[in-house]
């Protein structure tokens, strides 16, 4: 089951909308119905866009924000779901996205569509509803993101070695011709001439959750675990003519 709710308005339309609403305070001029053909030469696009879902016996419910941004940004010492024995669902020593070692055009990455997504159980009826977890995610993401992974829990496939990991607290990758630690991933390319990757999205859930796909000819995500869970399988090339992360630092003149 699928509904779609709309709501928000382009910059033009909404300062439109509060000119009339301050004149309509002042003078109150009668307000009248648009023609079809005048209906015709409007146009907007929402801005923020809530999409509920129902699969495998739970709710969901995406708030996404309908936006291209264009990003340079380095994160260090991420840990997600330490555990009382010093362990992490998530440990990645750096993560940059965008890189400043080649040209500008290598300097950002852009991503599309942020979202956030909140899982449900129960229901209001029965007096049980709770809600399970939630994720972050994007729907499209294109360019180079450095990687220093250590313990990661999730589904992760490159292609450039065939490589994937899938599971809680991983440390290495399995390949065809046998594993490889995360430590030899430096990085990944996100996206491929067929368009940006698609399904990345980092999750924390009390129970187990499939989560619904993110768009049209995106392959349904593995069953996201209890815990922090990253999922990151989609148009993925890993970084391989680098033995160290690519470095991010600011550019210094134009």
């Amino acid at each position: 089951m699928h509904s779609r709710l709309a709501f928000a308005a382009p910059p033009v339309t909404l300062a439109c909308a509060l000119f009339v609403g301050s004149v309509q305070a002042q003078d109150k001029p009668a307000m009248k119905p648009l023609a079809d053909a005048e209906l015709s030469g409007v146009w907007g696009q929402a801005l923020l866009d809530l999409t509920n879902t129902s699969s495998g016996g739970y709710d969901f419910s995406r708030l996404t924000l309908n936006a291209d941004i264009t990003m340079s940004t380095t994160l260090t010492g991420l840990k997600l779901g330490t555990h009382a024995d010093g362990t992490s669902d998530i440990a990645i020593t750096s993560l940059n996205f965008g890189r400043s070692d080649l040209d500008d055009a290598h300097r950002t990455v852009a991503i599309t569509n942020p979202y956030f997504e909140w899982v449900y159980s129960g229901s209001a009826a029965a007096g049980d509803r709770q809600v399970v977890g939630m994720r972050v995610g994007f729907g499209g993401i294109a360019g180079d993101v450095g990687l220093a992974m250590n313990t990661v829990s999730g589904s992760l496939a490159l292609t450039t070695p065939s490589a994937t990991l899938l599971g809680s607290q991983q440390t290495s990758f399995a390949t065809p011709s046998g594993t490889i630690p995360l430590s030899q991933i430096v990085g990944v390319t996100a996206g491929t001439s067929d368009g940006a990757s698609r399904d990345f999205f980092l999750s924390v859930l009390k129970s187990a959750v499939t989560y619904p796909t993110t768009g049209t000819g995106v392959a349904a995500p593995a069953m996201a675990q209890a815990g922090f869970w990253l999922n990151w399988t989609d148009r993925l090339n890993a970084i391989t003519n680098s033995s160290v992360v690519p470095p991010n630092v600011p550019k210094i003149g134009p």
